[in-house]
């Protein structure tokens, strides 16, 4: 891979990732399938998919691997995206998310891309501060595109 942009922001992570979406001219109603770990990988899942809220595209959330317990992502007025029903799991592009290459995560970059081979559909990655790389997903797994954002630094300021 090569970089093609450095951007800043969570503009510089979303307009990219719609910019990817839309280049594909996928049918309306494709699904773009998210997987990721419950809880940590959820509010990034929820701001792609808001991103893209206009593309006409059906969004899903995988916790880990398990598509059984797959669900949809839907618009709420005045809110945002949120997780809802069951859904089945038909990707037309899957997204895996950082979170699941992290220490103590039972998910190997293995089963990932197992699952990106037995749809036989394109990947992205979306991750934070290189953590596809260090934990050598990079060797297994093939994404068309990866986001890599940095959270550097956090400042913590008190009043006290």
């Amino acid at each position: 891979m090569s970089t093609v942009s450095t951007l800043t922001g969570v503009p510089g992570m979303l307009r990219p990732f719609k910019e990817y979406l839309t280049g594909k001219k996928l049918p309306e109603g494709s699904q773009i399938v998210y997987y990721g770990c419950s809880g940590t990988c959820t509010p990034f899942i929820e701001l792609l998919s808001y991103a893209t809220r206009d593309l006409g595209m059906k969004n899903v959330f995988v916790p880990l691997l398990d598509e059984a317990e797959a669900h949809s992502l839907h618009a709420v007025s005045g809110i945002g995206m949120q997780v809802g029903e069951k859904i089945e799991v038909d990707p037309a592009i899957i997204v895996m998310m950082g979170g699941l290459a992290m220490p103590g995560v039972p998910v190997t970059a293995e089963e990932a891309a197992a699952v990106i081979s037995r749809h036989g559909v394109p990947a992205a990655g979306v991750c934070f501060m290189s953590m596809f790389e260090k934990s050598g997903w990079l060797d297994q797994v093939t994404f068309e595109l990866l986001i890599d954002a940095t959270i550097n630094p956090v400042t913590i300021t008190k009043n006290v």
